[in-house]
Formats: structure tokens, sequence, C-alpha cells
């Protein structure tokens, strides 16, 4: 034991370090590289800022954001989470221009950003962002009307840039460099994946200025409520005049509405009744079940169907689901069922105390399975229905259950 009297952390090698160091918060990891030198060193290892969340920060103001991407932002970021100032007391400017194009230049592998409570009206569009971005998260923020536009802004973007506009009027070849500047630029948006939560001004024509984005696969929409039926429904991917028309890239859509009370239904998914070619993927949640599982019928491709936060009854899953025959999987998230309504007839009487009988004998043999099988399949009923309508679709339950009568 006295071997190891004299040991401390300068003798471990420094994976093991950087290992323990991981554990740390971007707050913690800041403080630990003011220990010493070498510590110092050992923070601004890449490895250590790969994901880095600071939403649990909520002290982080611009002059903090400018630190950490001067010291420790580099190639190595791949993903960035952030906290904005829309709920703060203090207000002023969270995110800058010019720290965005910092952010970009010096971090060329970030492909997900996530901002909560961002006020993102001070900036003109999206293409601001990295063009690195696969995955933009946005929760609870502010956007202006154009942030989503596929062509930059013709104006310059720094006031160094109009001043050299206003004064261009010297030679010919100085106002030629400045009209190539100022054309729109037609640059596409490599943003895969967007996702949508409780952002109350995103409306139709933020919906319409997506169908510009060439590579975006993904839209998950939640408590959006200023989306209309007929702002899906023009959106929708569909044969036009000169081709493919719409979201035509599009293979997954997630429509909910949970959330707030007060706001007027649009009820978004009754635009899907128009048909949306290539969607293969559909979740509906909350409000949005009922009206999006008349018009699921119209979609002909799709595969995958997610239903949570709400509450059906057998007949209405049957009656939607008779239509799709190339569906695979049906999954159930947090969805009550209602019980059926219609009473047992003479012969299912007699069967169910046949079986009443049979599982007497056998009760002490597979009690065990009986109550995994209850667990799993709450509703026995409907997977025998569907099992018998799409005998290739696999049915899945999660935390799911049954409302029972009072009677």
């Amino acid at each position: 034991m006295d071997e190891f009297k004299g040991c401390d952390l300068d003798y471990f090698p420094e994976n093991i370090l950087i290992d323990v160091l991981s554990f740390l918060s971007v707050r913690e990891l800041v403080r630990a590289g003011r220990v010493c030198k070498r510590w110092k060193r050992l923070v601004k290892d890449q490895r250590l800022w790969r994901t880095v969340d600071l939403t649990a920060w909520k002290g982080v103001t611009s002059r903090i954001l400018w630190v950490l991407l001067r010291q420790y932002f580099g190639c190595g970021l791949r993903c960035l989470r952030l906290r904005g100032l829309l709920l703060s007391a203090r207000g002023g400017t969270f995110l800058s221009e010019s720290w965005l194009k910092g952010l970009s230049n010096k971090c060329p592998r970030l492909s997900k950003l996530c901002l909560l409570h961002a006020d993102l009206r001070t900036l003109p569009n999206c293409h601001l962002l990295p063009p690195s971005l696969r995955v933009l998260e946005l929760r609870g923020c502010e956007l202006p009307r154009g942030f989503f536009c596929q062509t930059k802004d013709s104006s310059p973007a720094f006031p160094q840039d109009r001043a050299v506009a206003t004064s261009s009027a010297g030679g010919p070849q100085q106002g030629k460099d400045q009209k190539v500047k100022g054309q729109a630029s037609p640059l596409g948006i490599s943003i895969e994946s967007l996702v949508l939560n409780n952002v109350p001004s995103f409306t139709d024509q933020h919906l319409q200025s997506l169908t510009s984005w060439e590579r975006l696969s993904r839209l998950e929409l939640r408590d959006t409520f200023r989306i209309t039926a007929n702002g899906l429904r023009s959106c929708a991917a569909k044969d036009g005049i000169s081709g493919m028309e719409g979201l035509a890239k599009l293979k997954f859509l997630e429509l909910g509405i949970t959330a707030r009370q007060g706001y007027q239904l649009q009820m978004a998914s009754l635009g899907l009744g128009a048909g949306w070619l290539g969607l293969e993927e559909l979740s509906l949640g909350g409000k949005e079940v009922g009206p999006g599982l008349l018009c699921a019928s119209r979609l002909k491709d799709l595969k995958r169907l997610c239903l949570w936060a709400c509450t059906l009854s057998e007949l209405q899953i049957v009656r939607s689901c008779r239509m799709l025959r190339g569906l695979r999987q049906l999954q159930f998230e947090d969805v009550v069922f209602q019980p059926r309504q219609t009473p047992p007839t003479d012969e299912e009487e007699r069967s169910n105390e046949e079986q009443q009988d049979g599982e007497e004998h056998s009760e002490t043999e597979s009690s065990d399975d009986n109550k995994t099988q209850d667990m799993n399949d709450p509703f026995p009923s409907l997977r025998r229905s569907l099992a018998v309508m799409l005998p290739s679709c696999s049915l899945v339950f999660t935390n799911c259950s049954v409302q029972m009568n009072a009677d």
C-alpha cells in the first residue's frame, strides 16, 4: 500500500484522463481546464467536444459562446444543443451572424444543431447556419417570415458591405464585382431532417418554403398550431406538369397536437386526403390522430404507421387500416383503447364459457405466460382483426392500456 500513497492523477495516461473528463458537463469541463497546463491541454482535446449540450447551462450568454468557439470548439464537433434567451429576463441578441459564420468555419463537421427557446427573428434566413448541417431541431423558437427560403438575401449581410455598395459608382470593374456579389446564390440546403416542436410562428408560408429543399426526407411537426389542411395539401408530393412537385423527397412525416388549450384546431392532417407520393412513414399524435386516420387510406406508399398519445376504438382502427394493404408495421404508443360497444352474441358467450373451462385446467401451468401476453397485447381482438386484413403487418404496443367501463 505504501507504493500507492505517492500516486496522483499525473500517473494516469492521457486516454484514461480524457475518459474521466468526458463525464463532466461543459461548465465543469471549462473549470477543470484551469487546474494546470496539462489539464488545459487535455480539456481542449476534440474527443471531449463531439457532442456539446448547453441547454442545462442557463447562464449562457453571447460572450460565453464566443469563448467556447475560440478556445474549445473545433473540427471534432458533431452535435450542438443551445438554449436561447427567449424566456430570459435579460433578453438581447443570442445568436449573431458573425458567431454563426465563425461556427461554420471552425466546425466543418457539425451535422446536428438543436435550438431551445431561441429568438431567430434577428436572422434573415437559414443560410447563415452551418452548411454541413443534416439535422435541425427547433423547440419553442420564434422564426422570421422568410427563414426557410432557399435563395439568399440579395442585400449584403454586414454593414461594411453596405458601405462598399453605396460607394461602388467609381469604376466599372468595381461596379461589376458589386453586381455579382448582390446576385442571389442558388446554393442548396443540405438539411435532411427538420424537427419543429412548439413553434407557434411556423405557418403555411414556412411549410411552402420547405418545398425548395432538395434533401429534406424527414419532417416532424409537433404543436405547430398554424399549419392548416390547405397548407399541407399544397406541399404534398404529387405529379405535376414539369415532374414531381411539393416535398418530393419526404419519406417520414409526423403531425401531433398535444399541448396547449385554447387554440383553434386546424386539423392539418386532413391535408393528407389528397395523397402523398413516396411517403413511407407517418406518425400521428394527439388531436391529429382522428382526422389523419380518415385520410391514411389515400397514402398508397405507406409502410409504417405510428399512433401516439390518443384514445382509439377497435372499430376506428379497423376501418382506417382496411385499405392499407402495403402496411408493414403498425405501432401504438401511449394509446388508450376503448372497449367494444357491441354486446357479445350467444355464440361468443358459449365459446367464452368453453374457453374458461379449458383455462381452469391449465391455469396453474400457464399463468405467467398469460400475464405477459396481456401486458404486451392489451387488445387481443384488435390483433386478430388486423391479422386477417393485414397478414404481413406487425403490431407494436408500447405503454398502452384499455379503458374499463364503470359497469
